[in-house]
């Protein structure tokens, strides 16, 4: 291997955000795969450091304070660098039709100005395709799921239906909540509802209404704040029904958590979801629509083996794995 070609891997300094977390994660499995030291904070960039080659994971909110503050920074930053960019949170109709135009034209920007581009799935690759030509220098790395726990060890389940991840309107959090609401209406079942995670920054007004919607429906919630992984994977284990209920997904780090806390959670299907279960068989669940999460919870809740990974449930790649295909996919890069 020839670690020249390997670039610096920058990465974000908020510690609490997925997209931070995840370049870390991924830089240091490729150091140990290298033996060299390639990650880089970001704060290095605005010093003046800039290495001839590097990789930056890009979400418009970590790399700028607006999504034209973002694309302006990395156009900067690809004069100086030969640049290759994962992207996260692609622009989808979800954002609203000027958050979503404004977004687009940042993304397309920072497309072209990067010398090739990862995206962690193909439905994110499809999306791009609604403003812009992401072909050529665009690649599939699918994100890592590194199994925390044995299969079959399993805790006493805690009642909860449980929603993971960062609290923003449209990630499905309502839609779950009227679901908990209407089985407490029409069964014998009581369940609650536990969100594994914080509000998403800017969002904390939001989730104080929710807060107070729950308690209009007489529904008990409970909202951990920021977790780290390992409170993660134990909260997710002991919740009795994981959830991921969000129709708009690009990829999700918050399916892959519960897979790795040896979890089986409902989804809703969708083109990534259907990309998930053909990739990963046997680690989700799939309701039709959000019109089904109530049975679907129930179904759950009356047949807990069926929340849980079991023997043969395909997990793969992990980290290491993903590290492999990068180092492969950077070698093929024309610097």
């Amino acid at each position: 291997m020839i670690v020249a070609r390997v670039p610096a891997l920058i990465v974000t300094p908020d510690a609490q955000h997925g997209v931070s977390q995840y370049s870390s994660v991924v830089g240091a499995a490729v150091e140990l795969l290298t033996g060299a030291s390639l990650r880089l904070p970001s704060e290095a960039l605005r010093a003046g450091v800039i290495p001839p080659r590097t990789h930056i994971h890009f979400t418009d909110r970590l790399w700028g304070t607006s999504p034209e503050d973002a694309a302006d920074r990395i156009e900067a930053l690809a004069a100086r660098t030969a640049l290759t960019v994962t992207f996260h949170d692609v622009p989808q109709a979800s954002d609203g039709a000027v958050n979503f135009a404004r977004r687009s034209d940042c993304y397309r920007r920072v497309l072209a100005a990067a010398q090739g581009a990862v995206f962690n799935s193909l439905h994110e690759i499809d999306v791009l395709r609604d403003f812009t030509d992401p072909t050529g220098r665009s690649h599939v790395i699918p994100l890592p799921v590194d199994q925390q726990v044995r299969v079959g060890e399993r805790p006493e389940p805690d009642g909860s239906v449980a929603v993971l991840g960062f609290y923003y309107p449209g990630k499905g959090h309502l839609e779950v909540l009227r679901a908990v609401a209407h089985i407490a209406d029409t069964t014998e079942l009581r369940p609650w509802l536990s969100i594994l995670g914080r509000a998403s920054q800017g969002h904390e007004a939001d989730l104080d209404s929710f807060a107070s919607l729950a308690e209009r429906l007489g529904v008990r919630l409970d909202v951990s704040g920021y977790l780290d992984d390992t409170e993660l994977i134990e909260r997710s284990r002991r919740a009795s029904v994981g959830v991921a209920a969000h129709r708009h997904f690009s990829a999700s780090g918050s399916i892959n958590t519960w897979i790795a806390s040896g979890r089986r959670p409902l989804v809703i299907d969708g083109r990534y979801v259907r990309e998930i279960a053909e990739r990963r068989p046997g680690t989700v669940t799939v309701l039709d629509s959000t019109r089904d999460l109530a049975a679907g919870i129930v179904t759950a809740l009356t047949a807990p083996e069926s929340t849980w990974l079991h023997e043969g449930a395909v997990t793969s790649p992990n980290v290491s794995e993903v590290a492999s295909a990068y180092l492969a996919w950077w070698d093929g890069v024309t610097w």
